[in-house]
């Protein structure tokens, strides 16, 4: 067991921190005033730059990586805002891991270089009205025919929505009851029968799109089938690696604003000397240390068990749930520390605290995680419905 990062580890983590402070914190204000999500030139410099498809094979144009690797750099873009690390997000643990590891080679061979070139976005489509936490309640429907699939429905809090060029879509394929009927399908935004929905307007997570999706007789070739019915259970083992990510985009919330109250405590002066000098900030700096440093601990220790494959429902779970409700908590504490600074727009801390809620609800809520972590635990699933 080795607590340590390798010498290249090291260096491709200040790489992206350095390119991530220099580069793209103009962009994130930027960003949090127009509400536009990363351009496209940006995507081309981050492809140029190695830093999507981190843990993707190189023969699918990816770096070639661990899933540890893609972390760590992962969690250097957050530190700057969720908005310009979301496109790393997608990359490596987003839905596009499932076309990876679920598709047929044709698909993915289609797809997941232009992802590492940054010349396609592809998103996520779970949710629905009535189909949230309890996801096995989606009614999208979609149905072979010949070598089409025919697909109904609509979709809600789909971060991309509108804006990514392809949807993993989780729908029912067949008439089995719950989980067993559910699949997946590479839905292209420009096929004829899918529309949008106005983008949301929220509390946070300005610059990530989000908008219903509606998907009315959209014909998709079969060759976009990604699992078929009955594999939503691998569907949630891909997702493991998206809670992984999840986590760290929180983390990311939390280690920025540590690093940003730090330098302000040290900087900032009352009743004559440095507030760093009173016990009471100094306490505060510990306690938002100790969680920062574990939470990343719980997080890499997931990404390092999944040997560059996936996570574990475990691992995963208790990463995430532990990080949400740490960063909520840090990132609170930071703006305090900074007083009407911190609460003032001028400033990245109310954003980051805003974000930090936002990680905890997206990807499955706080208390979901609760409910995977206890089951894993018992070995067996909780029936919710009984």
């Amino acid at each position: 067991m080795d607590f340590q990062l390798s010498d290249a580890q090291c260096d491709l983590k200040k790489a992206a921190g350095r390119f991530a402070q220099e580069q793209m914190t103009s962009v994130a204000k930027q960003i949090e005033v127009s509400g536009e999500a990363l351009s496209r030139n940006w995507l081309k410099r981050y492809a140029e730059m190695g830093f999507l498809g981190i843990n993707v094979p190189e023969s699918y144009g990816g770096m070639g990586l661990g899933n540890l690797e893609a972390l760590l750099v992962l969690e250097e873009f957050a530190k700057v805002s969720s908005a310009v690390a979301f496109p790393i997000f997608e990359s490596s643990v987003g839905p596009v891991r499932a076309v990876e590891h679920f598709a047929s080679e044709p698909l993915k061979r289609r797809i997941i270089p232009k992802v590492c070139a940054g010349e396609m976005i592809v998103a996520v489509a779970m949710s629905e009205p009535n189909a949230g936490t309890a996801l096995t309640d989606l009614k999208t429907r979609a149905e072979i025919v010949g070598d089409k699939i025919i697909i109904n429905g609509n979709k809600r809090w789909c971060s991309g929505g509108g804006h990514s060029d392809a949807y993993v879509v989780y729908c029912r394929l067949s008439d089995a009851p719950g989980a067993k009927g559910i699949g997946a399908i590479l839905v292209e935004k420009e096929m004829a029968g899918v529309s949008f929905g106005e983008q949301e307007s929220l509390m946070g997570f300005r610059g990530i799109p989000s908008a219903d999706i509606y998907l009315d007789s959209v014909e998709v070739p079969l060759d976009n089938l990604i699992v078929p019915a009955g594999g939503f259970p691998r569907l949630m083992e891909a997702f493991d690696l998206e809670r992984c990510g999840n986590s760290t985009m929180a983390l990311g919330q939390a280690a920025g604003a540590l690093e940003d109250v730090l330098e302000y405590v040290q900087e900032r002066e009352q009743f004559g000397k440095p507030i760093v000098e009173f016990q009471a900030v100094q306490l505060k700096l510990a306690e938002m240390t100790m969680k920062v440093e574990a939470a990343r601990l719980l997080i890499h220790r997931a990404a390092v068990n999944s040997q560059n494959g996936l996570p574990s429902i475990y691992e995963s779970s208790t990463a995430k749930c532990f990080t949400n409700e740490m960063s909520r908590d840090v990132t609170g504490i930071a703006l305090q520390l900074m007083g009407g600074y911190g609460y003032s727009r001028e400033y990245p801390m109310e954003r980051r605290m805003r974000d930090a809620w936002g990680w905890g609800i997206a990807g499955g809520t706080i208390d979901i995680q609760k409910i995977n972590i206890a089951s894993a635990l018992v070995g067996r699933r909780f029936d919710q419905r009984a």
